[in-house]
């Protein structure tokens, strides 16, 4: 059986953030993972993952852009600078949280020169930050539209490029059951390069119990296929959060 994480800037937001911890560990997560988590002081989340056993699986990069803007631009053109100062200071929030992870965002680009920046960026990055295993994410265009990954067969060409041990995939099977109707069909070809998986339903991004992905199944090749990675429920619940957790008491129950 996987085990399992929490997003908690999507799950239990009907409390306040740092209250997540403990709801998240209190209904059988053993790791959380957040998208943007610098609103909050590093030392309460480390409390807060110590008090509840949990283990703060990943983080994305870069931080929110205070002065407006996207928030991820690995991938565009003319913002190397601004890229590589913000890496610097996500790994030292994902450091100190001692997160597995860290996503590097693409941003919004596109072209040959967006494809250059962005593998150069990630290089850098591997060598800048060696001990940290960072992720890539194909987005698709529904919900990120213009987001310069955006497809897998991409992915996996740009992590062959930039050939870092520490540079791996991150797998969302939302994103790639919206991205081509056949979600298990792209885990089937390129599963074996993921270190990080995300989970919720397709189409709606809601639990992962309903849509066009046969979850139990999903949980089945994830364990044949030997990947000991955390899976994350990355969905936005309808309502209470608690209400919406009967597909882990049946992972858990099966």
């Amino acid at each position: 059986m996987p085990k399992f994480a929490a997003n908690i800037s999507l799950l239990f937001k009907e409390l306040p953030f740092l209250d997540r911890f403990a709801a998240a560990a209190d209904h059988g997560f053993t790791g959380v993972e957040a998208l943007f988590p610098y609103d909050d002081a590093v030392t309460q989340m480390t409390r807060r993952l110590a008090m509840n056993g949990l283990q703060m699986v990943l983080i994305n990069c870069p931080p929110p852009n205070w002065a407006g803007g996207e928030r991820g631009f690995a991938a565009v053109p003319g913002l190397t600078e601004r890229f590589r100062h913000d890496f610097k200071r996500a790994v030292r929030f994902a450091e100190a949280l001692g997160a597995q992870h860290m996503h590097v965002m693409a941003g919004k680009a596109s072209g040959l020169v967006a494809r250059t920046t962005f593998v150069e960026n990630l290089r850098w990055a591997s060598a800048e930050a060696p001990r940290m295993s960072l992720t890539i994410e194909p987005l698709n265009g529904t919900d990120m539209p213009g987001y310069f990954l955006n497809d897998f067969d991409q992915a996996a060409e740009i992590l062959d490029e930039v050939k870092a041990k520490n540079v791996n995939l991150q797998f969302d099977m939302y994103h790639a059951q919206m991205l081509t109707g056949d979600g298990m069909a792209v885990w089937e070809a390129h599963g074996h390069r993921a270190v990080h998986v995300q989970i919720a339903s397709a189409p709606g991004r809601r639990a992962p119990e309903k849509g066009e992905v046969d979850f139990p199944a999903f949980f089945a090749a994830l364990d044949d296929s030997g990947y000991k990675g955390w899976v994350s429920a990355e969905y936005m619940p309808e309502g209470d959060t608690r209400k919406t957790l009967g597909w882990l008491d049946a992972v858990k129950g099966s």
